[in-house]
């Protein structure tokens, strides 16, 4: 089975579970021009009820855009919290229901081509469309084209680092300003605060819903390993590296009993330990600290970030990735242009929506967080944000400082990370689960599934 099969065959099953909420989300192709004819798009990622300082901007950002171009109308739509659980986009984009403009992962590109539903977008994309255009780094553009073909716009990059809780740091007698750098100083670190007791992890992994593999991939990257052959034709995972990545965790699992009892954690159960003030440590981006305070009622003062750490010395990599906007197949230009317009507003444009800062501060959202990581260091637009943030800054900027003036190379995830990711999940699971799991048995049976996948791919 190829791969495209197997993500169709997934997202059917997936379908007749969500039902088609979103089939009268995408609006039909016009013939209006961009000259003042009325146009009007659906565009999803629109923040959930639970988001409220978010949803009230997005939904003043969307009145204050239509009064810039009255001929526009932004029909939103919200997909849930994370905007794109994986199953479930699968399923949209299967279904044909995903909206005009819509939320994906840079690791998503095969997937929505191979499911035909995007459209190529390179005539229509410039600095007279988006302004800051040639500010976006070369590497965020690439992960939304094929080729010379353009058929998404990036709209935030991350880079991952060891995310840690400065007062169970201080309950358990460890230097807050001394983080972990090593996996060998994590693992000491994460027993310190297990001895805590009250539920508490030291450290804290995702082994479901794809994010396992994703941690998985993060980990491997920092011990120098790649999760693919250079040529993206075979697993390359199978070998010592991966194998100290799942070690260290059934270790620090079964051996040191330093991250929890409760495993088979997705991308919101971790977070909630985490802002119940459950978690001591956990791999991820700055921003992971947005959606603890937002979403899961944590506090911005009790988190700091450090670098990932490394295999006995400094990371020799990190994963990088972000997200964007795709536009459906069969849009007219004047919706294309539409949406560029919006994207440019609400995503691309310093001081205005993600980038509006004065908006943020007095709303307690976070400014002066190293993210995202869109812009050309030394371009323009990266010199005007980051003024823009120093003079609004309403977090301590020394809480990530070892993270942004230490920075780890950065390698981006593979194409067909998510089919990887979800093979890769079983590994992670259970090493986490079972304590007599092997762990390289687990290795090569995800080993031997990848590799079917990626052959099957290349048909």
């Amino acid at each position: 089975m190829s791969v495209t099969q197997y993500r169709r065959v997934a997202a059917l099953a997936a379908v007749a579970g969500l039902g088609l909420a979103l089939a009268a989300c995408s609006t039909k192709g016009d013939d209006s021009s961009s000259s003042g004819d009325k146009v009007t798009i659906t565009v999803d990622c629109m923040p959930v009820g639970s988001q409220k300082e978010l949803l009230k901007d997005w939904n003043a950002d969307v009145e204050a855009f239509q009064k810039l171009y009255p001929n526009i109308t932004i029909k939103s739509v919200s997909v849930g919290a994370q905007c794109n659980n994986p199953p479930d986009f699968t399923a949209r984009l299967a279904g044909g229901t995903v909206t005009d403009v819509f939320y994906a992962y840079m690791t998503d590109l095969q997937q929505v081509l191979d499911s035909g539903q995007a459209m190529e977008i390179t005539q229509y994309v410039n600095k007279d469309q988006i302004s800051t255009w040639d500010s976006i780094s070369k590497e965020a553009k690439a992960a939304f084209s094929e080729g010379d073909k353009l058929y998404g716009i990036p709209t935030k990059n991350y880079s991952m680092g060891l995310l840690y809780n400065k007062n169970l740091f201080q309950q358990a007698g460890l230097d807050a300003k001394n983080p972990p750098k090593t996996w060998e100083e994590v693992r000491d670190a994460a027993k310190k605060i297990a001895t805590l007791g009250n539920g508490i992890a030291g450290y804290s992994d995702y082994s479901a819903g794809n994010t396992g593999g994703w941690h998985f991939t993060a980990e491997l990257f920092s011990q120098g390993g790649q999760v693919v052959t250079a040529d993206g034709k075979k697993a390359d995972f199978n070998n010592d590296l991966g194998k100290k990545v799942l070690q260290n965790l059934k270790d620090m699992r079964y051996t040191d009993n330093s991250m929890g009892s409760k495993q088979l954690l997705q991308w919101a159960d971790l977070l909630t330990n985490a802002g119940a003030g459950k978690v001591g440590m956990f791999v991820g981006a700055p921003d992971a600290t947005t959606a603890i305070v937002t979403q899961f009622q944590g506090k911005y003062q009790d988190w700091a970030m450090a670098p990932m750490p490394g295999q006995g010395g400094a990371a020799k990599g990190t994963l990088g990735g972000g997200e964007g906007y795709f536009f459906k197949k069969g849009l007219s230009k004047a919706q294309v242009e539409a949406g560029l317009k919006w994207l440019a507003y609400e995503k691309l444009t310093v001081g205005k929506g993600q980038f509006d800062y004065v908006r943020a501060k007095p709303e307690n959202n976070p400014v002066g967080l190293p993210q995202p990581q869109l812009f050309i260091p030394g371009s323009d637009a990266f010199k005007a944000d980051n003024d823009l943030k120093v003079a609004n800054a309403n977090v301590t900027v020394d809480d990530f400082a070892l993270f942004a003036n230490n920075p780890v190379p950065i390698k981006f995830e593979p194409a067909n990370a998510q089919a990887i990711y979800a093979v890769l999940d079983s590994a992670m699971s259970a090493i986490l689960t079972n304590p007599n799991a092997s762990v390289d048995d687990e290795l090569k049976k995800a080993e031997d599934k990848v590799n079917q996948a990626l052959a099957a791919a290349a048909k």
